[in-house]
């Protein structure tokens, strides 16, 4: 179970005409870590230079990272992306939020077409608001053989057609679309959504190396929850992690939860892949930063027991409860990443993908004043988000 977030802070935030320098800590940068840096917030975005009457934060002892950015999210906080009102997504965006996700795509579940399309209408205008950066369709265009937490009834082949109902109905919104791209018109709908500027995402997949190589060259670039809802790595039929990890074109999906993957899988990843093509996600649903219960995963019933959800009927597991500080803690204490390599792969590496990283996704003049502040365990201490305190340090 991830663990609880910091209190957060009353609505306190930067004032506009004012800069404020936080320094002291240690500000992973792109171009490595600074100790003892700063980072100067104005008007709600990072800035070069400070006014001579700046007000000053000490944050000694600390990391100051940017923002993360989890492009692959069904939930939080007891409320669902999938179902809920405009209220439930507002309170899942602020329940990770406050667990330093600062930027967040909101993930659909398989369901009849002409739900997907509404949801898909209701959701953009969030994205048209600044709440969320975009949408991600995780179903139904996916393998029966490898549906996980998705319901069989309601899979269907991904027709191009079909396809291009969602992305109408997302108005220009959706940024990623998961496919089984062995099925019939899967390689006709990568193209597709190349052409319309969405990610084309490999996942849920029974394909094998050499159909994942054809959907590849065909432009997809992103293998959701690599390792999940595939076939295993095999020795005579190596199947999609192979053809995924070793193609320079494609980023890597990891869920860093301890469940979802054996360290040595996430190990084997980052060496193979590199630090640059992976990303971590959450893949959380409605239990995140909530707790244990029964819940519901679009027409599915799901058992959350110590943080682990599954479907009722049958087991599988049915998405996370995880958040991003709990990905990156793990990274950083079990995993024994570079912290570095751990903000590539939860802050840069998505944000580039998702088209926003002119925005955010580190901490460079110009860009929102989106960060993280971390203590000396990896804990969160600190978020700020545009500039306002979610978390306050203290």
């Amino acid at each position: 179970m991830a663990a609880s977030a910091p209190r957060a802070a009353h609505a306190a935030h930067i004032p506009r005409a004012e800069s404020t320098v936080l320094t002291g800590a240690r500000v992973v940068l792109p171009t490595g870590t600074v100790d003892g840096g700063q980072v100067i917030i104005e008007g709600g975005r990072i800035a070069g230079t400070a006014h001579d009457d700046a007000a000053s934060l000490d944050l000694s002892g600390h990391w100051i990272v940017p923002g993360f950015v989890d492009m692959h999210n069904h939930g939080g906080g007891g409320a669902s992306f999938t179902s809920g009102s405009v209220d439930d997504v507002l309170k899942g965006i602020r329940t990770h939020r406050e667990h330093g996700t600062t930027t967040l795509v909101a993930s659909t579940v398989t369901g009849e077409m002409d739900f997907l399309a509404h949801r898909a209408g209701f959701l953009s205008e969030l994205v048209e608001q600044g709440e969320l950066a975009g949408i991600h369709f995780e179903g139904p265009f996916i393998s029966p053989c490898r549906k996980g937490a998705h319901s069989e009834a309601l899979l269907r082949d991904p027709d191009p057609a079909e396809v291009r109902k969602l992305l109408d109905a997302a108005r220009g919104t959706a940024r990623m679309v998961t496919l089984a791209t062995e099925l019939p018109g899967g390689i006709e709908s990568v193209r597709l959504l190349v052409e319309h500027g969405v990610i084309a995402a490999v996942g849920h997949t029974d394909a094998t190396y050499e159909q994942t190589v054809e959907a590849i060259d065909a432009g997809a670039t992103v293998a959701t929850h690599l390792f999940n809802a595939m076939p295993t790595l095999g020795h005579r039929a190596p199947g999609p992690i192979a053809a995924l990890l070793e193609d320079e074109r494609v980023t890597v999906e990891l869920i860093n939860d301890g469940t979802h993957l054996h360290p040595a899988a996430l190990e084997l990843a980052f060496h193979r892949a590199g630090a640059d093509r992976v990303a971590f996600v959450t893949d959380a649903m409605d239990a995140a930063g909530f707790g244990d219960g029964r819940y519901q995963l679009g027409p599915l019933a799901v058992d959350v027991k110590d943080g682990v959800a599954r479907l009722v009927e049958g087991g599988s597991i049915a998405g996370s409860t995880l958040t991003q500080n709990t990905a990156f803690k793990r990274a950083a204490t079990v995993d024994r990443l570079p912290v570095e390599d751990i903000v590539r792969a939860i802050s840069a590496n998505p944000a580039r993908l998702l088209g926003v990283y002119d925005k955010v996704g580190s901490l460079e003049p110009g860009k929102d004043a989106d960060l993280v502040v971390l203590d000396d365990t990896f804990s969160v201490k600190g978020v700020l988000h545009k500039g306002e305190w979610v978390i306050e340090p203290k």
